[in-house]
């Protein structure tokens, strides 16, 4: 099967009529709301569930979707990596980890958090082209998935250069799309409609 060829799905999101209160309120996690507030599946809603499948799949387990999207939340959120950093990191995770669902699902949300889509070419062909911060990053992020770690020296830049608490989201939101990726192409999540491709290698 090539990169770009789909798995085959072995786990389906939720129905709408499979969606209950633990299921509204773990999705209510990821959007600050309590679970009676969340948009009932099929209500076409812009919130509504049956538009994010990878909230539907993460559902089908309750209370690890409510546990995971917490951690999650904060991450995207409310930490302290800034949205350009984190989403390159992402990006470069789905192409080394030949993500196709997470390089169209990010592509989306990097352009939407300011990244030029011309960087976003750039780092699907390497490092080459960035600079400073991006560049430290994108080399933490390569020796992470290389070697399972970040090299001293790299560390000792990363937290001159982000600060401590942002160098540690950036080894938790690499390891944390690591793990989803795999999870989702274990599952078969195939890429939203209209998504970027990923591309080759």
């Amino acid at each position: 099967m090539s990169d770009e060829s789909a798995a085959r799905q072995t786990l389906a999101p939720l129905a709408a009529d499979q969606w209950g209160d633990a299921e509204y309120a773990a999705f209510g996690v990821l959007l600050g709301i309590p679970g009676e507030k969340v948009p009932r599946a099929g209500s076409g809603h812009t919130l509504d569930p049956l538009k994010f499948d990878i909230i539907g799949v993460l559902a089908r387990h309750p209370g690890l979707a409510q546990a995971f999207l917490t951690f999650n939340g904060f991450l995207l959120r409310r930490g302290e990596l800034s949205p350009r950093l984190r989403e390159l990191a992402i990006l470069r995770v789905a192409h080394i980890r030949r993500s196709a669902f997470f390089w169209g699902e990010h592509t989306r949300l990097a352009v939407d958090s300011g990244v030029p889509e011309q960087d976003i070419a750039r780092l699907a062909g390497g490092n080459e082209g960035f600079s400073g911060t991006d560049l430290l990053t994108l080399e933490a992020t390569d020796e992470m998935l290389a070697d399972g770690r970040v090299d001293g020296g790299t560390w000792e830049r990363l937290v001159a250069s982000l600060d401590t608490h942002a160098a540690m989201e950036l080894i938790f939101v690499v390891g944390t799309y690591t793990m989803l990726a795999m999870a989702f192409q274990t599952w078969g999540l195939a890429p939203p409609p209209g998504s970027a491709p990923l591309p080759r290698t």
